[in-house]
């Protein structure tokens, strides 16, 4: 069996400096779904929070 290094997402994040601005006009079809699903993930974790 292989064990998987676990590692820090946040440690090895390096920033491009690039700022990325989302544009409802230039979205196409995945985008906006993208977008929805976020959306929704977004209620979810504020239902749970509230639940608390």
């Amino acid at each position: 069996m292989c064990k998987m290094k676990k590692t820090n997402v946040q440690q090895n994040k390096v920033s491009d400096g690039i700022d990325v601005e989302f544009s409802r006009e230039l979205a196409d079809q995945d985008d906006l779904e993208a977008e929805a699903r976020a959306d929704a993930a977004d209620a979810r974790q504020k239902q749970q929070r509230n639940k608390k």
